[in-house]
């Protein structure tokens, strides 16, 4: 497979939106947000249209990706101090081209990229067992905290060049055109859209029998509802809640990868 990587076009913005919608339906919830995301994006102050490109297979846009500006504002005792850094997404890829190296083919130009106009370092919520492979790092670990100083895997950094992170500390913030309404997002589908059935999210049950049943417990009390919610986790996260553990972990690594579905490597 050929992937052709260029800017986004106005042309492509249809496609764009509908590819989005396809990547993101039912991953987290019946329906998505994201697409209404990407409409929004592009008129936000913001969005870096530079680093707004497309990947194309056989002359059919396949995926996306949209950076924005964010900052990290730290306190110290002279006041803030905020330090601007780069944030990404969505990162979209049809159903049918995932796996295949058109998300990384995306991430990996668009990073180049955005060193090239000078930026120097990424702060970005996403999949803490797929981000790393690019150099992505756990942001707590040099640092940098959600607002309130919440910590988790998902939240990681990178350094686009020597020294890009230095002194970045603190909370990260992103525009606020990233806080979207579900119940927005829905009318912006039923409005613009064809229509599609909401999709089914997979209760935890479907974990019975393949894992231990003290780690299906464990997620149940951790508050993960179903088997969406648990693919958004890291390994080593869902190794951190009490009743999963390694063994837990394992069995859950071992579900997905019986299913086709990549979970659990960097």
């Amino acid at each position: 497979m050929t992937i052709t990587l260029r800017p986004e076009r106005p042309s492509d913005h249809r496609a764009v939106e509908l590819l989005t919608r396809e990547a993101f339906w039912g991953t987290e919830m019946p329906r998505c947000m994201e697409h209404l995301l990407v409409r929004r994006l592009r008129g936000a102050a913001s969005f870096i249209p530079e680093l707004d490109y497309v990947a194309e297979v056989d002359g059919e846009v396949v995926g996306n990706v949209m950076w924005s500006r964010a900052s990290v504002v730290e306190q110290t005792p002279d006041g803030e101090v905020t330090r601007d850094v780069l944030t990404f997404g969505p990162l979209s890829v049809l159903p049918a081209c995932q796996a295949s190296g058109v998300g990384s083919a995306l991430m990996r130009h668009t990073l180049a990229e955005a060193a090239r106009l000078g930026h120097r370092a990424v702060v970005v919520y996403g999949h803490p067992d797929y981000y790393p492979r690019f150099g992505f790092v756990r942001a707590a670990d040099v640092g940098i905290t959600a607002p309130g100083g919440a910590t988790f895997d998902g939240l990681m950094a990178l350094a686009l060049v020597p020294g890009g992170l230095d002194g970045v500390r603190g909370e990260v913030h992103e525009d606020p055109v990233f806080s979207v309404d579900a119940a927005d997002a829905e009318a912006f589908d039923l409005a613009e859209f064809p229509p599609k059935e909401p999709a089914t999210l997979t209760p935890l049950d479907v974990f019975e029998g393949h894992l231990p049943p003290s780690a299906v417990d464990g997620l149940r009390a951790a508050g993960i509802p179903n088997m969406q919610m648990a693919r958004r986790m890291s390994a080593a996260e869902a190794a951190r809640i009490p009743g999963v553990g390694a063994e837990g972990a394992a069995a859950l690594a071992t579900f997905f990868r019986a299913r086709g579905i990549r979970w659990g490597t960097a």
